[in-house]
């Protein structure tokens, strides 16, 4: 299968890094073919410009090469810490610049922009892994759990993916070494799972 891998954490060497080395290694010795983006290294420019909104605007060879990757992708794994509830500025301008019309959906002819679109993404299976330093009882409680809504319901779910799994490992900054090796055992079990060879 082909896997798209998009990493958002602006530290070397995170515990976002060690999830998505570990996810892509998984991912190779199943066998897949793994298309693997660290926007912060890439410099990937977050920013929409609007003579970039339009379905048929001409788009700059790395948001072409992004897009093409999404298009073909029959898996998503994205990863990225909890912000304040959000992803990454960075990460929201991948969404933003990629996730785009004729890419990933599409509005039914005669539908001016005001209904709900249908899902273009040939991936039918979607992860994300979070990390985090609140409580999930309390990011449950107190904010309603925003990530599950936004990738789930409001990414993923209106552009035809189907099958989504998120994970959050916490609290990140309090974790022993011991914990994180844990974590990513669980990583690789949930790649086994999710993307078998």
């Amino acid at each position: 299968m082909r896997i798209s891998v998009i990493l958002a954490h602006p530290r070397p060497g995170s515990f976002n890094h060690a999830i998505a080395e570990t996810a892509v290694q998984a991912l190779q010795r199943n066998g897949h073919q793994v298309a693997f983006h660290d926007l912060y290294p890439e410099s990937f420019d977050p920013i929409l410009r609007f003579a970039e909104i339009a379905k048929d605007a001409p788009l700059g060879d790395a948001i072409e090469n992004h897009c093409r990757e999404l298009a073909m992708a029959e898996g998503i794994i994205i990863i990225h810490p909890n912000w304040w509830g959000m992803p990454p500025a960075i990460l929201k301008g991948w969404v933003d610049r990629v996730i785009r019309p004729g890419v990933a959906y599409e509005f039914l002819e005669g539908d001016g922009g005001e209904g709900v679109p249908r899902g273009l993404l040939r991936a039918r299976r979607a992860i994300v892994f979070n990390t985090s330093n609140t409580l999930p009882a309390r990011e449950q409680n107190a904010f309603g759990d925003p990530l599950q809504t936004i990738w789930k319901n409001c990414i993923f779910g209106l552009c035809g993916v189907t099958d989504f799994y998120r994970k959050t490992y916490c609290m990140v900054v309090t974790s022993t070494p011991g914990q994180r090796a844990a974590w990513l055992d669980d990583v690789r079990a949930i790649i086994n799972e999710n993307f078998p060879g």
